[in-house]
C-alpha cells in the first residue's frame, strides 16, 4: 500500500512506493478526498501512477508538480489518456512537461498573449493523428476554465503527444516539422511552383522528408540507388533535390546519403506535377 505524503486535491496525492520508498504522483477520482498526511491507500485499476524520480528538458517532475496547479497535472493526465487509448504504451513522464506547457497556455490565454506557430499546418499534417489525440484539449480547457485554445497551441500539444509515443523529445518534434517546412519552401522556391497543401503528393512528399530527416539522424540507410534513373529521368527535379539535401543538411548540422537524393527528386517530381491527387 502506498503512504500518502501530501494531498494536492480530490483526485491527486504524492505518496511513498511501497517497496523503492519513492515519491509518486497518484491521480485518481476521489483519490484525496477526505484523505491525511501518513494514509495508506490501496491503488485502483483506473488509477494513475506516475514516478516524481524523473528529470525533464523543463526541469525535474518533483518541481514542476510544486510549480502548477493540480487541475493542470489532471489535464494533462487526461490528455495522455486519450494518447494511450490510440497509440496503446506510451512515455507517462511527458505528462510532467505537457502540464507544465499547459499551464502556461492557460495564463497566456488570459493575458491575450497567445503564441503564434507558423508550423500549425505542417504539425497537423505530419502528425495527425497526435493533433487528433491533442484535441480533446477543446473542451477539457472550456469546462475547467471557460477559455478557447486555437489551433496553434493544440499543435504546441500535440508535440508533447508526439513525444509521448516516440523516443523524441519536442524540440526534436519540433526541428523536424521546421526541416519539413523549409524543403516545402525550397521546393516551391525552385520549381517556382505553390504546392497543393490538399495532394495526396503533399502528403507523401512531407512523411518522406520527415523519414529522411529520422534517418540521417539515426544513421539508417536506403538499399536501392534510384540516382542514375532519375538524374537522367528527371534532371529538374533531382537537381532541386540536391539543392534541398544540401540545404537541410547545413541547417541540421547533419548529412545525407546521396541515395537520399533520387528519393526525394521521386516526390519532387511527383508534387510539382499533380500527377497523384486527392
Amino acid at each position: 500500500m502506498y503512504r500518502i505524503e501530501k494531498v494536492l486535491n480530490h483526485n491527486t496525492v504524492i505518496a511513498i512506493h511501497p517497496d523503492n520508498k519513492q515519491e509518486c504522483l497518484i491521480m485518481g477520482k476521489g483519490i484525496g478526498f477526505g484523505r491525511k498526511i501518513t494514509e495508506e491507500i490501496d491503488i485502483r485499476e483506473e488509477d494513475k501512477v506516475y514516478s516524481l524520480n524523473k528529470y525533464t528538458d523543463r526541469g525535474s517532475a518533483k518541481n514542476i508538480v510544486k510549480s502548477i496547479q493540480p487541475q493542470f497535472l489532471e489535464i494533462a493526465s487526461k490528455v495522455l489518456s486519450e494518447a494511450e487509448a490510440k497509440f496503446g504504451k506510451i512515455d507517462k513522464t511527458v505528462l510532467f512537461p505537457l502540464a507544465d506547457h499547459i499551464a502556461f497556455a492557460v495564463k497566456r490565454i488570459k493575458n491575450d498573449e497567445q503564441l503564434s506557430n507558423p508550423l500549425t499546418e505542417d504539425i497537423r499534417v505530419l502528425f495527425h493523428m497526435e493533433y487528433k489525440v491533442a484535441e480533446c484539449i477543446r473542451p477539457l480547457l472550456k469546462k475547467m476554465y471557460d477559455i478557447d485554445i486555437d489551433d496553434d497551441e493544440v499543435g504546441y500539444v500535440a508535440l508533447h503527444v508526439h513525444s509521448a509515443i516516440n523516443d523524441e523529445n519536442v524540440s526534436q518534434a519540433m526541428q523536424m516539422a521546421r526541416a519539413v517546412r523549409e524543403c516545402i519552401t525550397l521546393v516551391e522556391k525552385e520549381t517556382r511552383k505553390p504546392i497543393d497543401v490538399m495532394s495526396l503528393s503533399y502528403n507523401r512528399l512531407m512523411n518522406h522528408i520527415r523519414y529522411m530527416v529520422a534517418r540521417a539522424m539515426t544513421g539508417e540507410k536506403l538499399k536501392v540507388n534510384m540516382n542514375d534513373y532519375m538524374e537522367v529521368k528527371f534532371p529538374g527535379s533531382f537537381a532541386t533535390a540536391r539543392t534541398i539535401c544540401d540545404e537541410i543538411a547545413a541547417n541540421l548540422k547533419c548529412s545525407f546519403e546521396e541515395v537520399e537524393i533520387g528519393y526525394l527528386a521521386i516526390h519532387i517530381e511527383r508534387v510539382t506535377n499533380d500527377e497523384i491527387n486527392e
